[in-house]
């Protein structure tokens, strides 16, 4: 468990502490909230910079051929090699 000392506004510190934010429960809540709405964000960020990139389209062949490559790593990797 990590403690936090962070230094707040009288006023704001006031109105959460109302609010009943500022109990380790609900900052755990808001952190988790905020760090998966940024993933979110980030990979909509990435999918726009993808689609920006304009990449040919691939053929169902190529497609193949990368999903055959990734499971010969992933059986090297299992094996130990």
């Amino acid at each position: 468990m990590t403690t936090l000392t962070i230094d707040l506004p009288d006023k704001l510190a006031r109105e959460a502490e109302d609010a009943g934010l500022l109990d380790p429960g609900a900052i755990a809540t808001l952190l988790r909230e905020t760090l998966r709405r940024r993933a979110v964000d980030e990979l909509f960020a990435a999918a726009d910079s993808l689609a920006a990139a304009s990449f040919p389209p691939m053929t169902m062949e190529e497609i193949q051929q990368e999903v055959d490559a990734v499971r010969a790593q992933r059986r090297q990797r299992a094996s130990g090699a």
